[in-house]
């Protein structure tokens, strides 16, 4: 389901957490939107965060990967920034908790 701007935020955050097969839970705004959303979700294959994932400062957004790559640079997602999963598997390496984030 496409979605809008007004979902991703724009500025500066950090990364607070990193976590390789990240499991899901939905926000309730999420859930309202789409009812028929599970309540949680294990880390997998059909785990919308993919194999990793790294949490911003900002609650609910995140870098993360997907195993839906027809999501890849598309307003797919709640204002997450979704990488192909070998991808963030590379930005996942090399950035280290508490670094900076810019998205604009």
């Amino acid at each position: 389901m496409p979605q809008t701007n007004e979902l991703t935020k724009r500025g500066y955050t950090k990364v607070v957490r990193k976590k390789v097969g990240p499991t899901w839970t939905p926000t309730v705004n999420m859930r309202k939107r789409d009812p028929s959303l599970p309540a949680f979700m294990p880390a997998g294959e059909g785990n919308p965060l993919g194999t990793h994932a790294m949490y911003l400062s900002w609650p609910a957004y995140l870098i993360h990967g997907t195993h839906d790559t027809r999501k890849i640079g598309r307003q797919s997602s709640s204002g997450c920034i979704g990488l192909f999963n070998y991808m963030i598997e590379e930005l996942f390496t090399i950035t280290p908790v508490g670094a900076q984030v810019r998205v604009i």
